[in-house]
């Protein structure tokens, strides 16, 4: 019984070192899922503000001809996809990389038809071990990552549309809801056909031309659209992380009760028993 005692005490103590550390996690991802959520949301309106000037300039000039405006036959699909270099966050890269997966077996039958940017060590081992073509990888982001951080990926996807090493791109993130809701997005981003559809024409005047502005903005406003996604998918990390981290420190505490209720349980039926024994001891003396 001593030794059950001992046991039972030991876990209990075990579990609230747990607790101790989920507790902490959670406070962090909250203070960082502040943040995150503020860059998120400011970001927003730059992406937003952007399509509107280059929808108007779409639709203002029917005849322009840009490779990211352009429908081509479909050989090959690239494939961004954003996850988290720690685990620990619930779902959060399990729910977006089963939805790239099951994409990917369903469209293709062969890795020669499709190309992976990953962005997050999480996505990049997991496609690592199953042998799936990645083009390009960044790894390490800050909590507050800036453009710079994810530039050489977002311009070599965007660039390599354009050049026709793949004819349609596909971003893969978590869209930030709230800091319990984070959902699995899959979005085209190139080609950019349909930007122009509804937008009303504004009007601004070109220099040099509208298909010189078009060669500028196209490019970036699609790196443009990858960052926000980066942000949102941070800020959806961290909500994600800090729900996961709450329930953990809520099991951790319900373990402890449960725990400490055997451990009294115990104790109560070696005192018990202790007390048996002496009057069973004395009453054999009399």
């Amino acid at each position: 019984m001593a030794t059950n005692m001992r046991d039972i005490k030991r876990e209990i103590k075990s579990k609230q070192n747990m607790k101790q550390i989920t507790k902490a996690m959670e406070m962090v991802a909250a203070s960082r899922l502040r943040r995150a959520q503020q860059a998120a949301l400011a970001s927003r309106p730059y992406a937003d503000k952007l399509k509107e000037v280059v929808a108007s300039i779409a639709a203002g000039t029917k005849d322009v001809k840009h490779p990211m405006l352009e429908t081509r036959e479909i050989k090959k699909t690239g494939y961004l996809v954003i996850t988290s270099d720690r685990g620990l966050a619930g779902g959060y890269n399990a729910n977006i990389l089963r939805k790239v997966t099951q994409t990917i077996q369903q469209k293709h039958k062969s890795a020669d038809e499709y190309a992976l940017f990953v962005i997050g060590r999480k996505g990049r081992d997991y496609f690592r071990r199953r042998n799936m073509p990645i083009v390009e990888e960044v790894i390490g982001l800050a909590d507050s990552p800036t453009f710079a951080d994810i530039k050489s990926v977002s311009s070599s996807a965007v660039k390599m549309f354009a050049d026709g090493s793949y004819d349609e791109l596909y971003l893969y993130y978590n869209k930030f809801v709230n800091a319990i809701s984070q959902i699995p997005t899959e979005t085209r981003l190139l080609p950019l056909e349909e930007i122009s559809e509804g937008t009303k024409v504004s009007t601004y005047e070109y220099e040099p031309s509208p298909e010189g502005v078009l060669e500028v903005l196209l490019p970036k406003y699609a790196e443009t659209l990858i960052y926000s996604a980066v942000l949102d998918g941070k800020a959806s990390e961290f909500g994600a992380r800090m729900t996961a981290m709450g329930s953990a420190t809520k099991n951790a505490t319900k373990m402890i009760s449960q725990l400490t209720l055997t451990y009294n349980r115990a104790r109560q039926a070696a005192i018990t028993q202790e007390i048996s024994e002496i009057v069973a001891g004395a009453n054999a003396q009399s």
